[in-house]
């Protein structure tokens, strides 16, 4: 298990713990963390989990594919430097304590 903490856009904080090969996405629908809708079900094709790594670890993660990079430049409504797809990013144990920032709104 992986501890993942996931900010909502209200500002209330959870401490998940997420299976390691589970997506972002799915570590924060499986325990009702509000901000992410996930509509595709993780298949890089609707927007609905995006979300905002901390910038510090940003670079660990491996980087998004083209497809991911072109979805989030047609739907994020806040796209910023550190914008990816929860469904995109996998818990491994280098993520422990991985801090993600929900946006206000979904593509």
């Amino acid at each position: 298990m992986v501890s993942i903490i996931y900010v909502e856009p209200s500002g209330k904080s959870h401490a998940v713990n997420v299976e390691e090969g589970w997506s972002l996405m799915q570590g924060a629908t499986a325990n009702g963390v509000d901000g992410i809708v996930g509509e595709c079900g993780g298949s890089c094709a609707c927007g609905t989990c995006h979300c905002y790594i901390e910038e510090s670890r940003f670079a660990e993660l491996p980087a998004p594919s083209a497809g991911e990079v072109d979805l989030l430049d047609t739907v994020a409504a806040e796209l910023k430097p550190n914008s990816r797809l929860a469904c995109q990013v996998q818990a491994t144990a280098g993520l422990e304590g991985l801090v993600v920032t929900l946006p206000a709104t979904q593509g």
